[in-house]
């Protein structure tokens, strides 16, 4: 397998990006016999161009998950006016005190310290209570919760056939028995007693006039527990990361916190959470002068896209001003993640926590940042800074 998904490169990929786009921005993997797409046009088709690129992916190890996002139209329409119901404009904006609260919930505690690991004790944990409230998920359940969004993420190694491979099957066998068996239960309590929560209107849905499954709705929630939660925390996280590495970059924003906006926009294209997403051909397609035959499996790299020097200016200065910014860390096209609206709010109501709540702020510790356990994804695992604490205006 390519080398792009050890340890070191995945902390930063972006200089190998440039050098695969400029020589071979189509590039064939014959032991996995995979095909990358590294250039923002080739990524920018591959993502929306359902026609051609399948969402329904099967690697060497097997097929992906039945969940929304690994599916095609008709279906994929239908499963998704169901799932957008919850993430509306106005269901976000209504959201927000309520994140803002558990925001500042999380940091009190620790901002009098001085030292805090970003990752363990804050970023995962606001997506992934926001998420859990959203499901209805039970408060004495959230540990549980957290824990299958980490198996579920390791499905990623699977791409490729090895050890690392084998056991995120076994965990997400395992995970899935587990969860199918909560799940009912929950399910049950759904029926007898109806909620404002997505399990209720999951339950309650309808697709041709047949109501959801629980092999579907298991589909949902797995989806949910993983896009719902990952994409922010990894956000969150890399805006720190951009910060420490860029600080006239966090002085301008502290001095204009207008930009916070733009400046979350320029995180997602610099430091992508998602770098890469799956796609099939569903016939041969020619793309930068080269034949992919049909039934390949394809990753659009969408890392190298947000970089493209034919599509961004001074790609690999990092700018929180940057206009315009077309990246496309949230996809592109039918399968534009839903919520991104959610993940933004999110983030910015971090940001402006943090930001506030820590004033100099440094790495705690000297040894390299170990990357997300999902090969896709660009984050650190851990996040230990050292800060000079400041009070939280209420």
């Amino acid at each position: 397998m390519l080398d792009l998904f050890t340890d070191d490169v995945r902390r930063n990929p972006f200089p190998l990006y440039a050098q695969l786009r400029e020589r071979s921005p189509l590039l064939h993997e014959p032991r996995a016999d995979l095909w990358l797409l590294f250039d923002y046009d080739s990524v920018k088709r591959a993502l929306q161009d359902h026609e051609v690129f399948s969402s329904v992916v099967t690697t060497v190890t097997g097929r992906t998950p039945d969940w929304l996002l690994f599916s095609d139209p008709p279906r994929h329409t239908k499963l998704r006016g169901i799932i957008m119901r919850a993430f509306t404009p106005r269901s976000i904006a209504n959201l927000e005190p309520h994140v803002r609260e558990l925001s500042r919930g999380l940091l009190a505690p620790l901002v009098g310290r001085g030292e805090m690991d970003v990752v363990a004790e804050y970023s995962s944990q606001l997506p992934t209570t926001v998420i859990a409230e959203m499901i209805g998920i039970p408060v004495e359940d959230r540990a549980r919760f957290l824990q299958w969004g980490d198996i579920i993420m390791k499905l990623s190694h699977t791409i490729s056939e090895g050890e690392e491979a084998e056991r995120a099957r076994a965990e997400n066998a395992a995970m899935r028995d587990e969860m199918r068996v909560y799940l009912s239960a929950i399910l049950e309590e759904r029926r007898r007693e109806p909620r404002d929560d997505l399990l209720t209107r999951l339950v309650e849905a309808e697709v041709d006039g047949e109501r959801l499954d629980e092999k579907e709705i298991l589909g949902f929630f797995q989806l949910l527990l993983a896009a719902g939660t990952e994409t922010t925390t990894d956000l969150i996280d890399n805006a720190l990361l951009c910060f420490l590495e860029y600080p006239d970059q966090l002085e301008r924003l502290r001095r204009q916190p207008e930009l916070l906006g733009s400046a979350i926009e320029e995180v997602l294209r610099f430091r992508s959470p998602a770098q890469s997403m799956y796609r099939s051909t569903k016939r041969e397609v020619e793309l930068n002068g080269r034949v992919i035959p049909a039934g390949k499996f394809v990753l659009p790299m969408i890392g190298s896209a947000n970089r493209d020097p034919g599509h961004f200016e001074e790609p690999e200065r990092f700018d929180i001003g940057r206009e315009p910014n077309p990246h496309l860390a949230f996809g592109h096209g039918i399968h534009f993640c839903l919520g991104a609206a959610l993940s933004r709010m999110e983030a910015r109501v971090a940001l402006t926590d943090l930001l506030e709540a820590l004033g100099d702020f440094q790495l705690a510790s000297d040894t390299p940042w170990e990357p997300r356990q999902a090969l896709h994804l660009h984050g650190p695992k851990r996040l230990p800074l050292r800060f000079e604490p400041r009070v939280l205006r209420s």
